[in-house]
């Protein structure tokens, strides 16, 4: 038997998103959903610059981390503060 999907009635909340992508189509959009949400953006370079311009507010990694970008910019968000919050246990 197929159950059919419910709306949860006691939602997680979003507090903070990390956005980090090659291509930039549709990432303002994203942004701002989150944005009006509430939820608190993290991003790397391009990204946060993207986000900026279009006056998103946005924090970038290397600041909340305390962690400068390594391997010409190739290594942004592996580090304590961002990897345990992405492999953490719910």
């Amino acid at each position: 038997m197929i159950s059919k999907p419910t709306l949860n009635q006691n939602p997680t909340r979003i507090k903070r998103a990390l956005i980090s992508v090659f291509d930039k189509t549709g990432v303002i959009e994203l942004a701002k959903s989150l944005n009006e949400l509430g939820v608190e953006i993290l991003s790397t370079g391009g990204t946060a610059k993207t986000l900026r311009d279009t006056d998103i507010p946005v924090i970038d990694v290397s600041n909340y981390t305390q962690f400068p970008e390594i391997m010409d910019g190739r290594v942004k968000t592996i580090n304590p503060l961002v990897g345990g919050g992405i492999l953490g246990l719910r």
